[in-house]
Parts: structure tokens; C-alpha cells; sequence
């Protein structure tokens, strides 16, 4: 690789530059020091490669230093950024960073220049996508594992419970630095692209975890090198995080993938098995105050059981951003669990199928529910797998509906009974199995990633252009309700935030006007938010 200009560098004691300039001036050409003397071209390259293009580069071993020439001084200036918090290391040695006083590398008539192009070359032909995972290269001769980038493409299947980005960043930062992480769904699929430091990490997180379960028998990870070889994240927010660049906006409401990387992206869907193994986590309270649950969330960890590997996760803390409550994985695996939840404590004089169908559909697809004939303060609510028998009794029990505080439980049945052809039963059993009004009946939903706990404040969307704000809060206002405050979103007028005077008001609310006739051909669709106005 050749450079512009007319300087001259040797790999001795003496070199020569053009464009001096004070230390402190940040430069597309970095001074690497300390690096040990056993270390090669490649390994040396590969520190520069999640922020840019390296152009160039000069070995100076006898005095255990490198420079390091990248394509543009912007990324010579977020590699900086980023090792100054992050010191990098090389074969376990501490490495140091900072901009060169020089521009630019003319390497062009130096001897012993063959190893450092090789290596450039071999990192060029990677990132163009030249070479496979079958070639072979090995440190002592300049090369690198070929085929590789520091980018992996998650695609998390089986998404019964939230997956965040925080969790992502906790999984996969057990295999090394994670720099930059978006999440984003397509093709109907919870999807991440996450950037290492070095392609080596990419590699020994891919090959640990492709295939493990997040939770017990669900939320697998599907991991495999994207054709991306860096990425541009242009907000930190719960979708997207770019960890070298704390100063970023939180660009609410904005796309996270910068379009050019949309283009870039391999869109060809994958279809992967929604085959579920071993039997769901068991999942306490995910809010506190939730009568008769601890305020954590306990998983089963048997989904990432890797003790034998190094870098092998333990018990996995997940942060409270990355799901309403606390949580944390614990190793226990649960003995059978049917589908069917008992609720108990209902108001007879009020509850119906209808409503319980609506109520416990936000946290799954209800197929039957039965209010008992003789002892109608109780139900028996058939969910469409267990999973989403365990999310809704998490987030159920406890709350008060119509004035009474109800339990929710698992049943011992295994199914609900529909009443036989005669059989007198006012009413109290419905089967809603082919009901339209299934928010989860699509594989990888987008409703799987806004399910959250109860609260005072609900999110409405689907709604009509032509529809004001006053006409919703008097919507609210006529069936009962406190309407304390309201908004659209500032993006998108078909969604909207309303807080209402108390959580029972709203789990009432969302009974009575989800998917009221808005007219339009618009019927409203009620949500619980986890915003606040």
C-alpha cells in the first residue's frame, strides 16, 4: 500500500515524516507503544479495524513500537477516544495509543515492509469478503483467521420474554470489548448488530454462543459474521449504543441504522425452527409491590451453560433498564407447567370472558377462558403455551381489577373444557381461539418486546389521522375514567400516551376501549406503557 506522499520511513532508529505537528493534534497516524516483540502485523492491525480502514502501518519491534495509519483522521480520532478509556491489550500485554505528531506513513522503499503489506492485504481481502472461514492463517506468519468481522448478526428466536440491549451487551461482552451495538426488528424477527474491538472476539462469541438459550427453552441466539465490517450508530438509546461515544443524542423516536447500512445489510430473511426445548423459565414479579412475589425475576441459566469454556457466563444480572423490575438468573429448572392459569378473587358482579380475554391477551394468546359456574369469583384462562402462562400470571397476579385485589396461579389442568351440546352454562365459557384480536399470533411479534407490567399510563396506537387529542381524553373522560395528562408522539400522530388517575383505572380502561371503533376503518389498540407523560 503506497501513500501520497513523498516521505520516507525506515524501520530503524531514524525516520522522517511529512506534516509535523504538536503531539496533541489529533492525526489519522497513530503511535502505538509497548507492544511486545512477539507480536505480529495482523494482531497489530486488527486494533485498528473496528473503527475504519487501516492504510498503513510501520513495525518498529527493537523499540517495541508500531504506527498505525488509518484512512481518515475521524476514525483515528474514535480509536483514540476509545482506547484512552479502554486500554487494548496484546498477547495479555497493556498497549498504548495516541495520535502521532506526523500525517501521514511512506513506507514505499523500506526493506522488510513484506510482512506488515501482507497483513494489510490479508485484513483487506477479509473485510471484502474475498476469503472464507476455511482458509488458514496463523500469527507467525502475518496473517489472521480470514473471513472474519468484528460485526455479528444476532436474530433471537423464540422471543417469549424481552431481550434488551443491556442484556445483549452483558451476554456478549463476556467474550470481549463490545463497542457498538443496534437492535432493530426484521422480517417479523428480533434482530442485533454488535461490534467488537477484534474480529477474534466476534469469532469465540459466535462459536460459544450460536445456538444457546438466553432463558431455558427460549430466546435463542442465532449469531453469525455480518457482511458489515463496521457499524454508525447515530443516537445511545435503549435501541441502539455506541460505547466510544457517550456524547451522542438519545434521538428519540429516530431510526437508529444510519440508511447507508440499511443498504448494506444482508437482508435475505433466515428461517430458523421455532422448536422449543426444555420447559420455560419460571418468572416471579417483574414489578414491586406485586402482593405474594419476591421483587426479582428468577431464571433458570441451564440455556447458557458453558462452565467448560473460558470466558463462559455465569449468572446472568440483568440491569432494570433492560426489563421493568429486577432480575437475575438463577439455576433452577422447573418440573412441568400447563398452560391453563386459575384467577381467583374476581368481582362476579363485573368480570366477564370477554374482559378476562382482553386483560390477560396482553401478555398472550388467550384460547378459552371459564368462569366457574358455582364459585364465579373464580376462572380457569387457557394461554396459548406456557410461557405465556408464566408472563401473564407475573404480571397479573396481584393487581387490583374492579375493586378486588386477584391471585393468579397455574391450574392443575392442563386444558379448558368446553361445555357439552345441553349442558347449561349462562354464558361463563368462551373459546377464543379464532378471535382476530391475537396480539401475538405472528412468530417474533413485535408486541413480544412491549410487554410490560400494569401501569397508570397506557399507549394507544392505530389511531385515526383526523382524530384530536381532546376527542380521546373526552373518550377516556365519558366511560369513567381521570384523564391526567396526554400526548402524541411528536413522530407519529397514530400513537399516543395516556396517564389516567391509577393503575386499576388503566387495566380497566384497556378492558373497556381496546379496540373501540375510532371510525376510519380505525378500531384503537390499548397498550400498557412503560413511559410516563
Amino acid at each position: 500500500m503506497s501513500s501520497s506522499t513523498p516521505s520516507t520511513a525506515n524501520g530503524t532508529d531514524s525516520k522522517t515524516y511529512k506534516g509535523d505537528r504538536s503531539p496533541c493534534d489529533p492525526s489519522r497516524v497513530l503511535h502505538v507503544r509497548k507492544v511486545p516483540i512477539e507480536v505480529s502485523e495482523a494482531e497489530v492491525v486488527s486494533l485498528g479495524i473496528p473503527f475504519g480502514k487501516v492504510t498503513n502501518l510501520l513495525m518498529l519491534k527493537g523499540k517495541n513500537q508500531a504506527f498505525i495509519e488509518m484512512a481518515s483522521e475521524e476514525a483515528a480520532i474514535t480509536m483514540v477516544n476509545y482506547y484512552t478509556t479502554a486500554t487494548p491489550h496484546v498477547r495479555n500485554q497493556p498497549v498504548y495509543i495516541q495520535y502521532s505528531n506526523h500525517r501521514e506513513l511512506k513506507t514505499d522503499n523500506l526493506p522488510n515492509q513484506g510482512r506488515a503489506q501482507a497483513a494489510l492485504q490479508a485484513v483487506n481481502a477479509m473485510h471484502s469478503g474475498n476469503m472464507g472461514l476455511s482458509g488458514t492463517a496463523t500469527a507467525s506468519d502475518g496473517g489472521m483467521m480470514p473471513g472474519q468481522s468484528p460485526v455479528l448478526r444476532i436474530i433471537v428466536e423464540n422471543l417469549y420474554y424481552p431481550v434488551s440491549l443491556e442484556v445483549l451487551h452483558q451476554i456478549f461482552s463476556k467474550f470481549g470489548t463490545v463497542l457498538k451495538i443496534i437492535t432493530f426488528t426484521k422480517n417479523n424477527q428480533f434482530q442485533a448488530l454488535l461490534q467488537y474491538a477484534d474480529p477474534m472476539n466476534a469469532h469465540h462469541a459466535k462459536m460459544s454462543l450460536d445456538g444457546q438459550n438466553i432463558y431455558n427453552g427460549c430466546c435463542t441466539l442465532r449469531v453469525e459474521f455480518s457482511k458489515l465490517t463496521s457499524l454508525n450508530v447515530k443516537y445511545n438509546n435503549d435501541k441502539s449504543r455506541d460505547f466510544t461515544r457517550l456524547d451522542l443524542p438519545s434521538g428519540d423516536g429516530q431510526p437508529t441504522m444510519d440508511p447507508s447500512m440499511q443498504t448494506a445489510f444482508d437482508c435475505s430473511p433466515h428461517h430458523f425452527g421455532w422448536n422449543i426445548l426444555g420447559a420455560p423459565g419460571i418468572i416471579s414479579s417483574p414489578y414491586p409491590g406485586a402482593a405474594g412475589f419476591a421483587p426479582a425475576i428468577g431464571f433458570p441459566q441451564a440455556g447458557l451453560s458453558m462452565q467448560a469454556m473460558p470466558g463462559a457466563l455465569g449468572p446472568l444480572t440483568i440491569p432494570s433498564s433492560a426489563m421493568t423490575g429486577r432480575m437475575t438468573i438463577h439455576g433452577m429448572t422447573p418440573t412441568t407447567i400447563h398452560s391453563v392459569l386459575l384467577v381467583s378473587n374476581l368481582n362476579p358482579e363485573s368480570i366477564s370472558p370477554h374482559e378476562l380475554f382482553i386483560l390477560f391477551g396482553v401478555y398472550g394468546d388467550v384460547h378459552r377462558v371459564k368462569i366457574l359456574f358455582n364459585k364465579k369469583e373464580n376462572a380457569l384462562i387457557q394461554m396459548a403455551d406456557a410461557t405465556q402462562a408464566q408472563l401473564a400470571m407475573s404480571h397479573l397476579n396481584g393487581q387490583r381489577l374492579y375493586g378486588k385485589v386477584i391471585r393468579v396461579t397455574i391450574s392443575k389442568h392442563q386444558t379448558v373444557q368446553l361445555p357439552r351440546e345441553g349442558q347449561e352454562d349462562q354464558g361463563l365459557t368462551k373459546d377464543f381461539s379464532g378471535s382476530p384480536l391475537h396480539r401475538f399470533k405472528k412468530p417474533g411479534s413485535k408486541n413480544f418486546q412491549n410487554i410490560f407490567p400494569p401501569s397508570a399510563t397506557l399507549h394507544l396506537s392505530n389511531i385515526p389521522p383526523s382524530t384530536t387529542d381532546d376527542f380521546l381524553k373526552d373518550l377516556f373522560a365519558s366511560s369513567g375514567y381521570t384523564v391526567k395528562a396526554f400526548k402524541f408522539f411528536q413522530k407519529d400522530r397514530k400513537m399516543a400516551l395516556i396517564q389516567l388517575g391509577s393503575v386499576e383505572e388503566a387495566i380497566q380502561a384497556l378492558i373497556v376501549l381496546h379496540n373501540h371503533d375510532l371510525g376510519e376503518n380505525h378500531h384503537l389498540r390499548v397498550s400498557f406503557s412503560k413511559s410516563t407523560i
